[in-house]
């Protein structure tokens, strides 16, 4: 398996209606293209070998009898290519007229899958062709001594990976409120095909993503939906090839309709079956009731889908988001404050990011909650890394926001410190940076007892994932607003906070985001500039939290991430780079859980979340031996 990814695909084809070979003929042209595109599953339109709208010729054995024999040159059309296709026709069966969708692969018919739900409403009277799926399957001939079975539970599976489970059900299936797909996918299906025929009219497109989209994210599934194209449009009712594909309700393609084109996306089902591990909700049921149709559709070709180089920070709706995710941590905070009946807020302001977003937090919530901001302490507390340039930047912030501003210089206390533990003051290690942090906590935890208040803790997720932040240090606070919350979507929290307030604020925050990230524990280079800088020591942020997003979020290998990585960074990152970066990752994510394990409350505020009390429970002693393995065959 090429890491666990299907390429779908839904089609509707140029048709005629009730000319059954045509149309036969179209589709054979639309499988070859599909195939050479690489597609795995290719879905067609409901009744789309003969013609949605065929009406009362329906009833013509004519028709029906050409359904099938066009349906056997359209399974013959598959035989040397690995793809399973889902063809909609009418099947008569035991004296009924049955509306179905036919599964075809490597040459054979696989199985019919009749209709459940009849619609009879506004233009459709299905019931007066169809009867609705027997309750009972069995199996059936078709033509020339080809058999196969008809049942309204079937899944269709590749022989070699059987895991990877596709279910099919027809257009109205899915408006019902029992839809067949629910079973399905209890059953094991990770991909939901429809084969539809859906009118258009006004809001019905919008409705339609609605379902989809619900669907595909409480089934934990796929959902690929194949619609009549602007062929069937006869009469009263006109059909636009509105085709969509969701995953976990996520949109990943949609042909707009009347556009004409195909929907085409590549579906991550690993993500898919790893969600169903995870989610306990998700309810299975056995598959004793079900037919499995097995066949081989599945390639080894690698994935070409790109995801976002930033999939913490939303691609769109960003305004709307990030106020959300602002308003969040801010009543979370105003809660706390309340609840501890706190006086006052202390927080220490660096010039850097992380502690921009904290104040700018403690800013609404002390807004929230008509406090004078005066009752938020900052505290900048130069050290013997502090640069001028983030000095200034976190005082004019500060003032800016109209807080009380205090200024501990931690040089002199904290080389005494040096003299008590014998600690050469000129050896740049780890006691030299970890004494300044811990300093630095205690005088905020100090300050908080003297006035009354609770300490609000600065760090993000990125650094609690790498563990890069000083255990008892800058890792402990009385409440952490920004502990759910990734180094990537931090700057883009500050720039939307920046631009929202505008003025002074906007230009100080500006500057902030032009900083370079540091601790600043170590002395500055010769002109006075940031030496020690966080990403030339760990990492690029943006490919750990891409690494953070895909192996917590999404369950990947680190082989996967890796190529999601490299198609996602192509032309930025080579691949020895990514390789270097990843190792790095798990070798300090697995080493450093530890402090995670004693970390401080926080709101969460996405699906990613390291907190030991809900979200992340991992043991400090665990190895990072089969990762890091892993990462090294690459």
């Amino acid at each position: 398996m090429k890491y666990g990814f299907i390429k779908a695909c839904a089609c509707a084809p140029e048709l005629k209606i009730g000319d059954v070979r045509y149309n036969a003929q179209k589709m054979i042209q639309e499988i070859n293209r599909a195939s050479k595109a690489g597609v795995e599953i290719l879905a067609f339109p409901e009744l789309s070998l003969c013609g949605y709208t065929c009406g009362d010729l329906l009833h013509s054995s004519t028709l029906t009898d050409a359904c099938l024999s066009e349906l056997l040159e359209i399974a013959a059309a598959t035989q040397k290519i690995k793809m399973l296709v889902f063809v909609g026709l009418p099947f008569v069966f035991g004296g009924k007229l049955y509306n179905c969708a036919a599964a075809v692969a490597n040459g054979r018919v696989l199985g019919l899958v009749p209709k459940t739900h009849l619609p009879d409403y506004g233009e459709f009277y299905e019931s007066r062709f169809f009867a609705p799926a027997p309750a009972n399957g069995c199996s059936v001939a078709l033509k020339n001594g080809v058999k196969t079975y008809f049942s309204k539970n079937m899944l269709f599976c590749d022989e070699r990976c059987p895991e990877y489970c596709v279910a099919a059900e027809i257009c109205e299936d899915l408006w019902a409120s029992e839809s067949p797909s629910v079973r399905h996918a209890q059953a094991g299906a990770a991909v939901i095909v429809n084969l539809s025929a859906s009118s258009e009219t006004v809001g019905k497109r919008e409705y339609r993503h609605t379902l989809a989209k619900a669907h595909s994210g409480k089934n934990l599934c796929a959902y690929v939906y194949a619609d009549a194209g602007v062929c069937e449009s006869t009469s009263d009712a006109v059909f636009s090839g509105n085709h969509l594909i969701y995953e976990n309700g996520t949109l990943l393609y949609e042909a707009k309709p009347f556009s004409g084109i195909s929907a085409i996306a590549e579906i991550d089902v690993a993500y898919l079956l790893n969600e169903r591990k995870r989610v306990n909700t998700f309810v299975s049921c056995p598959r004793e009731e079900y037919v499995i149709g097995q066949c081989e559709f599945l390639s080894d070709a690698l994935p070409e889908r790109i995801f976002s180089r930033t999939p913490f920070v939303p691609e769109c709706g960003v305004q709307e988001r990030s106020e959300l995710i602002l308003c969040m941590q801010a009543h979370a905070l105003a809660r706390r404050l309340s609840h501890a009946d706190a006086q006052t807020a202390v927080i220490g302001v660096s010039g850097g990011l992380d502690s921009a977003l904290a104040f700018l937090v403690a800013v609404r919530a002390f807004d929230l909650l008509k406090i004078p901001r005066d009752r938020i302490i900052a505290v900048t507390m130069p050290g013997f890394g502090t640069t001028d340039r983030t000095k200034s930047n976190a005082l004019s912030l500060m003032e800016s926001m109209r807080a009380t501003v205090k200024t501990v210089d931690i040089k002199s206390a904290v080389s005494i410190h040096f003299k008590d533990i014998g600690h050469d003051e000129n050896k740049f290690d780890a006691t030299y940076e970890n004494a300044q942090a811990r300093y630095r906590t205690m005088v905020l935890m100090d300050i908080a007892n003297e006035s009354g208040g609770i300490v609000v803790g600065t760090g993000d997720l990125s650094e609690l994932a790498l563990g890069w932040c000083t255990y008892n240090g800058d890792h402990m606070s009385m409440y952490s607003v920004n502990g759910s919350v990734p180094k990537t979507l931090v700057k883009s929290l500050v720039e939307f906070e920046g631009k929202r307030i505008g003025g002074a604020a906007e230009k100080i925050l500006d500057a902030v985001l032009a900083t370079e990230i540091s601790p600043e524990l170590l002395p500055p280079d010769r002109a006075g500039e940031i030496a020690q800088k966080t990403e030339d020591i760990v990492g690029p942020y943006e490919l750990h939290d891409f690494y953070l997003y895909h192996f917590l979020r999404r369950g990947a290998s680190p082989a996967k991430i890796y190529h999601l990585a490299k198609l996602a960074f192509k032309g930025k990152y080579e691949g020895e780079v990514i390789k270097k970066w990843l190792a790095v990752f798990y070798r300090r994510f697995f080493s450093q859980q530890f402090k995670r394990n004693c970390m401080p409350d926080g709101v969460k505020i996405g699906s990613v979340s390291l907190s030991p009390r809900a979200d992340w429970r991992m043991p400090s002693d665990a190895q990072a031996k089969l990762w890091l393995e892993e990462v090294e065959l690459l």
